[in-house]
């Protein structure tokens, strides 16, 4: 391989790596969290608009991904989970975080589950949770339940889908 060939491939190499971004850094990228001196800069959960994504929270599984379209659902934890009788519908109690520079309103669906599969997903979603960037708001997420039991049978809830915009 020739001098050039080798100079033109660490060339494409490095714009490829600074286009991209060092994606455990927070650096670079077009994710809002790099600066413009193009110097890493932390991860501050300011990801770009409408970031949305499925899977849960605390008190379920956590988005594995480090993507932008995660930070929404991360930004929320389940504080409690249960069946209301008083009101005859399933309840679930959220905390939503907004360690971001910008005020943000966030969706979030919750969906209840139950052991084994047997039990018919049921569905809650709340929008417009106002959060004013560093701090954090209170929501609740009910529905009405579908059984005839006592609600025993939802036993666990997970977000399923947040976004923030």
């Amino acid at each position: 391989m020739k001098k050039r060939h080798v100079r033109a491939i660490a060339v494409f190499g490095i714009a490829v790596f600074a286009l991209t971004g060092a994606r455990g850094s927070g650096g670079g990228g077009c994710d809002n969290n790099s600066s413009s001196s193009g110097s890493s800069s932390s991860s501050n959960n300011n990801g770009s608009d409408n970031d949305s994504t499925s899977g849960g929270t605390s008190g379920g599984s956590v988005p594995g991904g480090s993507s932008s379209a995660d930070k929404a659902a991360r930004d929320v934890t389940i504080d409690e989970c249960k069946y209301d009788p008083a009101t005859k519908n399933l309840v679930a109690r959220v905390t939503v975080k907004n360690d971001g520079a910008m005020d943000y309103d966030y969706n979030v669906t919750m969906k209840f589950t139950g052991a084994g599969g047997s039990v018919v997903p049921a569905t809650a979603i709340k929008t417009g949770i106002a959060v004013a960037a560093g701090s954090s708001a209170k929501a609740e997420l009910s529905t009405p339940y579908p059984g005839i039991g006592d609600g025993s049978e939802y036993t666990k809830c997970e977000v399923s889908r947040a976004s923030r915009f």
